[in-house]
């Protein structure tokens, strides 16, 4: 076999196929599981990820390098044409484990098919999760990934629900970092999109009776998405003045009575697959009547919203943001946590400027309820996490949804017993404007990270 020059830091390692990409020897230390502060998280995550940058700093663990150079060119596409569909990559990531076990070391394979039993769990009985983020690239080349800990630490509490064993945060973490960087080509250039990262925890192992499976596969593949409002990619270029409303397009959404997302005591607080496979009917025939996608309703009282298919809801009332609670029926989606956060932590404020159209804007302030400027008041707005109920969603002001994909859609209208309700402006509300715009130049790189939320990869 013809040798080849190997960067002295890298180690070879030969998989049939392809090149095995070697990880860091990842600890088989059971972890237990609790909520910790995400502050110390995060700067635990920033000192720990240092060799996902592939720097030449010497390393006293053989496994913690890649095997191989890799160029990083970026690929041959048409990055302004991207939609959110699969493109397929170069790489994915492979871990196994069996029940009773814990995940230990995984490794990058080449994106492809995989091989499953006809009675794997997940395919027989739907024993698997799924998770969903992004990776970014900044103006400068290097990438961000955006609280990848939530991902982990929600797919813990979901395989726990499942009774599936599920990788340690850090191993989430380190797992989704290896594969974006092996497809590092394959991220947008800053402003053209998004690589689009899916975790999967699967019942991989054969099972015929009603049990878990004997064996379990987490899986990350990845591909590039394009933005879902590229007028709004826009503002960040060029000031708020860039945006014109005709260009977003707003979602609509009925609200159905009889089809129920998910019931109190089931898997509705979960990323578990058959959340989603439940709703390809009623948001079908929701589709084929020309609307956007379903709202769905609690199932016991028929009154309160809980979300939509894939996304969670807010409602904005004056200066009040209501989102339904989290009680188990409802997905704890990182974007909405996210957008509360935001709200909330770095005082989200109403602008009330007379003679002229309302606008929003983040003023940063902890303490004050009110502030005054010259002569301008900015009122603080409240975020509140409760029952929300159907009138008060058809009095609001606006409306709109958060989501991985979306960050943040304005609702132009919903429909309820046959009666459809417009939003003003087109539905393209200032609050969901200025929430949008927050949290994407974060997610970008474009402001400073005072929540301590992103991970940057050199």
């Amino acid at each position: 076999m013809e040798s080849r020059a190997v960067n002295p830091n890298y180690h070879a390692s030969p998989l049939r196929r392809a090149f095995r990409l070697l990880l860091p020897r990842i600890s088989t230390e059971k972890m237990q599981f609790c909520p910790l502060p995400l502050k110390g998280l995060q700067m635990q995550f920033k000192k720990k990820l240092l060799f996902a940058s592939y720097s030449k700093h010497d390393s006293t663990d053989q496994d913690a390098v890649i095997t191989r150079d890799v160029a990083y060119g970026l690929a041959d596409i048409d990055w302004d044409s991207l939609g959110f569909s699969l493109t397929p990559t170069e790489y994915m990531y492979v871990m196994k484990c069996s029940q009773g076990q814990s995940f230990s070391k995984g490794e990058l394979q080449h994106f492809g098919n995989i091989e499953l039993s006809p009675s794997a769990g997940v395919l027989n009985y739907g024993q698997g999760l799924f998770e969903g983020l992004k990776a970014q690239r900044k103006q400068d080349g290097n990438i961000l990934l955006f609280r990848p800990d939530q991902n982990a630490l929600r797919m813990r509490i979901g395989a726990e629900r499942m009774c599936m064993p599920s990788p340690t945060v850090e191993q989430f973490v380190d797992a989704v970092t290896a594969t974006v960087l092996a497809n590092k080509r394959w991220i947008p250039p800053h402003g053209k999109g998004s690589l689009y990262i899916r975790p999967l925890l699967i019942g991989s192992g054969a099972v015929l009776h009603l049990a878990p499976s004997p064996e379990y596969t987490f899986l990350i593949y990845v591909t590039p998405v394009g933005n879902y409002f590229k007028v709004w990619a826009d503002y960040f270029e060029h000031g708020e003045d860039s945006i014109v409303h005709e260009g977003i397009a707003p979602i609509h959404l009925l609200i159905d009575t009889e089809v129920h997302r998910a019931a109190p005591g089931g898997t509705g607080g979960i990323k578990t697959l058959g959340n989603y496979a439940s709703v390809y009917k009623a948001q079908g025939a929701a589709q084929a009547k020309g609307y956007t996608d379903v709202l769905y309703l609690d199932c016991v009282h028929k009154k309160y919203l809980e979300e939509v298919s894939s996304c969670n809801v807010f409602v904005v009332k004056g200066n009040v943001i209501s989102t339904p609670a989290i009680k188990g029926t409802i997905l704890p989606g990182i974007t909405r946590k996210s957008i509360i956060d935001v709200a909330r932590s770095q005082g989200f404020q109403m602008y009330m400027e007379r003679g002229r159209k309302d606008r929003s804007r983040a003023v940063s302030q902890q303490y004050a309820n009110t502030l005054a400027i010259g002569t301008h008041a900015l009122n603080v707005v409240v975020v509140e996490e409760r029952l929300v109920t159907v009138d008060e969603l058809l009095d609001a002001d606006e409306v709109f949804c958060t989501g991985t994909a979306v960050v943040v859609s304005p609702v132009g209208s919903i429909t309820y017993h046959g009666e459809r309700l417009s939003y003003g402006n087109g539905g393209v509300g200032v609050v969901s404007q200025q929430l949008y715009a927050a949290l994407t130049r974060l997610q970008m790189g474009l402001t400073e990270d005072k929540m301590n939320w992103v991970v940057e990869l050199n």
